[in-house]
């Protein structure tokens, strides 16, 4: 049976939204359903309406502008000739190489009116697919997609004043006087200083214990990712003692700061004592300082060998200091999952989010809660 040609606002939008992550743009889902949205008011059989439909809401970098354009130009061709969204996405999506993006070495390999040229991404299907069954090269794809989240967290109030535009907490004397220097010494206009904001810290503990091993591998570059890409992160990796990563995951190269990071854990795929580690995390660390008013990510399915009493005591010191408490379970995403495990069950009183975390998809879904107030 042959697939139909993408005709309603959710099947353009799914379709092109499969070819612009395809060419390396990063969609969220939030866009589509914007996307979607706008498709709703505008023709669908005019592609100025379509095409600008989709660059306001899909494309929130400048620099991605052209390369937009042309996976447009390319997905628009092949609609209108009337070939499936679902027979698009499986080819090698094309872009135009223009003198832009040519190198020296490459110029003689493309005459003066060059073809579309194709390339394809495994990057729609890898989001969906668990952790546990990544290969080796599909580790490495992940760590790249990865790079591309954005762990924001909602800001924090600091000590330190800035300049405010309207009536703030205090009077910016400075700022008065030396405007009322052109006014012959009179105050004609008040300024005011009000507290700035700041990153809240992000702390991301990591289970690597024997029955973590198949999602430690991703999850890792997970850390690497938020640790690389953002200030204000701190990471650790925990089975039957604790371990601070955060100097090893630094590095902007994944695979130095992965490997830098395996050398420095001991226990790697070992036994399991959560309680333990978080109490080693809050008496040395967290709360002292480090998860006070901090995002706070446990990454581990709940198994534990140790005292379930111990694990429920720690944990509920943590949620006393921090922000926000966030349990992410690989294992949560099973059919007829139920937090059934000791370890589990004695943390989840103490829990403010408790997520998925087999997969890229739920990775994302991970920083929008990470995001959300």
């Amino acid at each position: 049976m042959t697939a139909t040609v993408a005709s309603s606002p959710e099947e353009i939008a799914v379709s092109f939204a499969r070819i612009l992550r395809g060419v390396g743009l990063q969609v969220p889902l939030d866009s589509v359903l914007t996307f979607v949205n706008a498709l709703d008011v505008v023709s669908l059989e005019s592609r100025n309406d379509v095409f600008w439909a989709g660059r306001t809401t899909l494309v929130r970098r400048p620099e991605d502008h052209q390369l937009f354009d042309k996976a447009f130009a390319v997905f628009w061709e092949q609609r209108s000739s009337g070939i499936a969204a679902d027979d698009v996405a499986p080819q090698k999506i094309s872009l135009l190489i223009d003198d832009e993006t040519q190198t020296d070495q490459n110029v003689g390999d493309y005459d003066s009116n060059p073809a579309i040229h194709l390339r394809f991404s495994s990057a729609e299907a890898l989001r969906k697919k668990d952790f546990a069954q990544y290969d080796d090269a599909e580790l490495a794809e992940a760590q790249r997609l990865m790079q591309a989240l954005r762990f924001a967290g909602p800001p924090r109030k600091s000590l330190r004043l800035t300049s405010a535009k309207r009536a703030g907490t205090r009077h910016d004397l400075r700022r008065t006087v030396r405007a009322s220097i052109s006014h012959g010494g009179e105050p004609m206009q008040l300024h005011w200083r009000k507290p700035s904001d700041r990153l809240r810290r992000i702390v991301v503990l990591l289970d690597i214990s024997g029955s973590m091993e198949p999602y430690a591998r991703a999850l890792l570059r997970f850390m690497h990712a938020a640790v690389a890409g953002r200030q204000r992160v701190e990471a650790f990796a925990f089975s039957t003692r604790l371990t601070r990563l955060t100097k090893e995951l630094r590095s902007r190269d994944p695979d130095k700061a992965i490997k830098r990071a395996a050398e420095q854990v001991p226990d790697w795929s070992g036994g399991t004592r959560l309680g333990e580690s978080l109490r080693k995390f809050n008496d040395t660390w967290g709360v002292r300082g480090m998860a006070r008013g901090a995002m706070v990510i446990v990454l581990s399915d709940g198994w534990d060998r140790g005292n379930p009493e111990l694990l429920g005591e720690q944990m509920q010191r943590l949620q006393r200091v921090s922000h926000k408490l966030i349990w992410v379970n690989p294992l949560k995403v099973t059919p007829g999952y139920a937090p059934l495990a000791k370890g589990m069950a004695a943390a989840l009183p103490f829990i403010d989010e408790f997520v998925e975390g087999h997969s890229l998809d739920a990775m994302e879904r991970l920083t929008r809660v990470i995001s959300a107030d």
